[in-house]
């Protein structure tokens, strides 16, 4: 019943090069997501608004399609439509990538097209906010893709006994990548930034942008070279010389009416969507809570940020080695506690004090890494073989379709309590309810159903 999943063989240079993909894309995540897009679209809009570089005197409001929205709400719609859009394209990359006889082509376009959208945003100058949302879209949606196919390389270049350690290589090597960048780029905005020259900010401010559309292209080219094709043995035959993207799309619309047949993998993903959402929350809003709540000043903020990049990579190496000696699922749900001190030392931080604040961007770093890298190669032991593609597009939604859930939860308890505190705190409940339903799959038995050998340890 159960078919064995050893990886066939792969070369160090080639998991090597597998690495290097997530020390690429990360500088998207952190410089332009993270750090510098939403403050610097946002003051483009303003511009267009009408309010000039530190004004208070305008409208306040723009008309991108004859719709009226405030300047200060455009980039969060613009984050907002491009998950709506993600949710319907990474599915169908994933079936894409199935069926493809060779996947880096795959990889290389989405990966490029998501660098050289990055990289135009050098042209958004102005008042052309609507370049820079549409060039934001282009490059949300194409990382998205990129990062489906990456991943369905994963069950190809390692064993089930080896994935976690691989993962957690892979993961671990992209925080740093994300880490050197952004540090690089704080570096040089710190150095050329003149006090009350707001248009010598702005200006620095794109051009961070742009070298972290360069860097993703840049080293997106190690692994195009360094990985091997590994497709399955039934892909060629099972195209028959149809054309790929119907037969992809053929193929989701199967898989979606399939998916009944794999439901303690369906059960893991949504184990794995709750306890994940409290993970994005925690990220996104850490920020916000140590401005707004704890009220500490930029630098402090941005000092944090680096913490928690750099500590998620010896975090993420350090929990895929605890994983070879206890098992995957148990070191996630290790860290899903871990997860639940640090939301509740939050509770307690002093204000106005920031070197609590970076203890707890230590704790963040040092559990973010490994449970994000260990979810990931714990899923790939659930999928049936040759549908890598197909249900990493699923993981990816789960991760970016349904991120408004804890935003939402904490804004509620904002709403009736007005205090950032309890809101943080409130986040417990997606790592206990997520923790205990992971704790409930019966992995070895669901391992075996999606057809796959278990490892030696879970």
């Amino acid at each position: 019943m159960t078919a064995a999943t050893t990886a066939p063989a792969s070369t160090r240079r080639e998991r090597t090069g597998w690495y290097f993909y997530d020390w690429a894309n990360s500088a998207f995540s952190t410089t332009v997501i993270t750090v510098f897009l939403g403050p610097f679209l946002t003051s483009v809009t303003e511009q267009a608004a009408g309010c000039a570089l530190g004004a208070d005197d305008c409208d306040g409001r723009v008309h991108p399609l004859g719709i009226t929205i405030a300047a200060g709400s455009y980039f969060p719609y613009l984050v907002s439509l491009s998950v709506l859009l993600t949710v319907f394209v990474l599915p169908v990359m994933g079936a894409i990538a199935d069926r493809a006889e060779r996947k880096k082509p795959l990889l290389a376009a989405a990966a490029f097209v998501g660098a050289g959208a990055t990289i135009a945003m050098a042209f958004v100058t102005g008042e052309r906010y609507l370049l820079g949302g549409l060039l934001f879209i282009i490059a949300n949606i194409a990382f998205g893709a990129s990062v489906v196919v990456y991943n369905s390389f994963l069950p190809r270049l390692a064993g089930p006994d080896e994935r976690d350690k691989v993962s957690s290589r892979g993961w671990a090597l992209g925080y740093l990548g994300g880490g050197v960048l952004l540090l690089i780029n704080l570096a040089v905005v710190t150095a050329l930034s003149v006090d009350g020259d707001d248009q010598r900010t702005l200006d620095l401010a794109r051009w961070s942008i742009v070298s972290a559309g360069v860097w993703w292209a840049a080293f997106t080219l190690l692994p195009l070279r360094w990985l091997k094709e590994h497709p399955a043995a039934d892909v060629a035959q099972a195209r028959g010389g149809g054309n790929l993207l119907t037969d992809g799309f053929r193929q989701l619309g199967h898989t979606i009416r399939n998916l009944r047949a794999y439901p303690l993998t369906l059960f893991f993903l949504v184990a794995y969507l709750i306890y994940n959402d409290g993970i994005q929350t925690v990220i996104s809003l850490a920020a916000q809570f140590g401005s707004e709540e704890l009220h500490l000043e930029q630098s402090a903020l941005i000092l944090t940020i680096l913490i928690v990049q750099f500590l998620a990579f010896g975090g993420a190496l350090l929990l895929g080695g605890l994983a070879t000696r206890i098992g995957a699922r148990k070191t996630v749900l290790l860290a899903l506690a871990l997860w639940l001190g640090v939301i509740l030392a939050a509770f307690w931080l002093p204000e106005g004090e920031p070197v609590p604040f970076m203890l707890l961007g230590v704790g963040i770093g040092l559990v973010m890494g490994g449970s994000q890298a260990l979810s990931r190669s714990l899923f790939s032991q659930l999928i049936p073989e040759g549908r890598e593609g197909e249900y990493y597009g699923f993981y990816e939604i789960s991760d970016k379709g349904t991120s408004w859930l804890g935003p939402l939860a904490f804004g509620l308890v904002f709403q009736l309590t007005n205090s950032y505190r309890i809101g943080i705190v409130s986040l417990v409940v997606f790592f206990v309810v997520g923790g205990i339903l992971l704790a409930m799959v019966p992995m070895r038995r669901a391992i075996v159903a999606a057809g796959n050998t278990p490892p030696r340890l879970l």
